[in-house]
């Protein structure tokens, strides 16, 4: 049962569940959800590429958790690695066969994203800014998978992808800020440890900057209503909080951002909902 139960754990099931949650907001969002059976392979198929990316993440970096996350299942024994990663490899396969029963589109997006995340630990995570943007774009890409998993319309959700990306990269370097002793132990070049902490939450406080400007475009361009941006103002106004806080707090921070990214999902809900009243 600990063995189990380490599996689960090592997919983050918090974490699977919200990118299924995602991609199901990209569906709706592009107006799809006509096709219910492709809106669910493209959910669960998200939700298992999402646990066996982590899993994969875990177990290459299962040296580094030892030090930053010891209570981890690897490190702390309850799976081992070997474990660790043909599980993750099963949850992918899984994946991958419900992602070839979509169209095109998303099969592309899905075969981009398969290659960023098992080439992610040994290849981009510890490069400055170039493994935060990785995972900004996965991040951003799973409304693109959701909308283009239902042939729907893709310019709402392209801003979303935009807003999710400029927010998950603020939060990842964040993070980097508050994972850094473990980073530096590592040999790890991270943004905070390759041009200073300071230097690197400035960079953060850009991105979500950008994505602030950029959120209000759907109403702009026409394609929601005002309600949108009534909705939208919690999300704003969370981001600009735990960009603030970011500076004392990392950990309180990252929280924030993973809040108002959440936040701005809703708003562009309720945006395409309040086309249907």
């Amino acid at each position: 049962m600990e063995t189990v139960r380490g599996l689960v754990e090592l997919t983050r099931p918090g974490n699977a569940l919200m990118a299924g949650g995602l991609t199901l907001i990209g569906a709706f969002v592009a107006g799809g959800l006509d096709a219910p059976s492709a809106a669910t392979f493209a959910v669960v198929a998200t939700m298992c590429a999402t646990g066996a990316g982590n899993g994969i993440n875990d177990y290459f970096d299962r040296d580094i958790d030892a030090i930053n996350r010891p209570d981890r299942p690897i490190p702390r024994g309850s799976v081992s690695p070997r474990e660790a990663l043909w599980f993750s490899v099963g949850l992918f396969v899984v994946a991958v066969g419900l992602t070839l029963l979509l169209p095109l589109l998303a099969i592309a997006i899905a075969l981009v994203n398969l290659v960023a995340l098992v080439t992610y630990t040994e290849l981009f995570k510890g490069l400055p800014g170039v493994g935060n943007a990785v995972v900004a774009g996965l991040g951003g890409s799973t409304f693109l998978y959701g909308g283009a998993a239902v042939g729907g319309e893709l310019a709402p959700v392209l801003v979303l992808f935009g807003l999710a990306a400029c927010a998950t990269f603020a939060r990842e370097v964040v993070k980097d800020v508050e994972d850094i002793e473990g980073d530096r132990k590592e040999g790890l070049n991270t943004l905070p440890i390759a041009i200073g902490e300071r230097r690197a939450l400035g960079i953060a406080t850009v991105a979500v900057v950008a994505a602030l400007i950029a959120s209000p475009l759907p109403y702009l361009l026409g394609t929601f209503d005002i309600v949108y941006l009534y909705a939208l103002v919690p999300a704003a106004g969370v981001m600009i909080v735990a960009t603030y806080r970011s500076f004392s707090n990392p950990t309180t921070g990252q929280t924030l951002l993973k809040v108002g990214m959440l936040l701005a999902a809703l708003a562009f809900v309720v945006g395409r909902g309040a086309l249907f009243v």
